[in-house]
């Protein structure tokens, strides 16, 4: 059966965004890549949808980067151009998500991980189920959380982003409201969907071109990273998956027992 990674429904003004891949917890592959990039292209272009609502099938939100697709070419000189490409677009993901002229709604559930983090902190408002986890693991696979971390920066301020990249561990979603990853926890499923639905009847009642207009307006107090930040974290990230330590987190995390060095 063909994969669908990435499913568009409209409702009205609404459109709900939702990642595909459940049996690997929505992790992102290339040919999810290729979809989100369609629907971003139809996003952008959309003159009559206002609001648009990110989620995640199966009950995880996004655990990142489908790590069975990193350092999977021949060569040293093919891995370093795969994974420079591969985080560059990722970047640019991110980048187009938030400069969407709808309002971006994360609803999160589940697992909410490395490359998760980016769509989470893209987006304008985050509300996660109290189940939901996050985690940026990405020091402890060998690899750097290059794209998510001007995000990270920019939602949370570069203390808190800093502890969550270092220490690489998981925090709930109590803790995530704490710190300002998430603006919202409710109960469960069902409660998400209502807070949802709240936030929306409450969108409804500002004029369309005015919440683009101050999107517009957000995004000009200052850029997210310095000019140049997007290419040194691609070749940095490409730099780590070609190297051996990613190879031996990567193994580790698939076999599911600690990587040599914190042994």
């Amino acid at each position: 059966m063909t994969e669908t990674p990435v499913l568009l429904t409209r409702d009205g003004p609404v459109v709900r965004l939702t990642l595909n891949r459940p049996q690997r917890r929505n992790a992102m592959n290339a040919s999810m890549g290729d979809a989100l990039d369609a629907a971003l292209d139809a996003l952008a272009a959309d003159r009559e949808s206002r609001v648009v609502v990110l989620s995640g099938a199966g009950g995880h939100f996004c655990a990142g980067l489908d790590l069975s697709e990193v350092g999977s070419q021949a060569s040293e000189a093919e891995r370093l151009v795969a994974a420079e490409r591969r985080n560059h677009r990722t970047g640019q993901r991110f980048a187009r998500l938030s400069a969407l002229p709808q309002v971006v709604i994360a609803a999160i559930e589940g697992a909410a991980h490395a490359g998760g983090l980016g769509w989470v902190c893209s987006a304008d408002i985050a509300i996660a189920t109290a189940d939901a986890r996050f985690c940026a693991p990405e020091v402890r696979r060998g690899l750097v959380p290059a794209q998510i971390l001007p995000w990270l920066v920019r939602r949370m301020g570069r203390s808190a982003a800093t502890r969550m990249v270092l220490r690489a561990d998981v925090i709930d979603a109590a803790e995530a409201a704490r710190i300002g990853l998430v603006h919202q926890v409710v109960p469960d499923a069902t409660a998400l969907a209502a807070a949802v639905d709240a936030i929306l009847a409450d969108l409804r009642q500002g004029a369309p071109m005015a919440l683009a207009e101050t999107k517009g307006l957000i995004a000009a107090l200052g850029a997210l990273a310095p000019d140049g930040y997007a290419e040194a974290g691609a070749r940095a990230f490409a730099r780590c998956a070609a190297g051996e330590e990613a190879r031996e987190g990567i193994a580790a995390f698939q076999q599911k027992r600690p990587p040599a060095w914190a042994v």
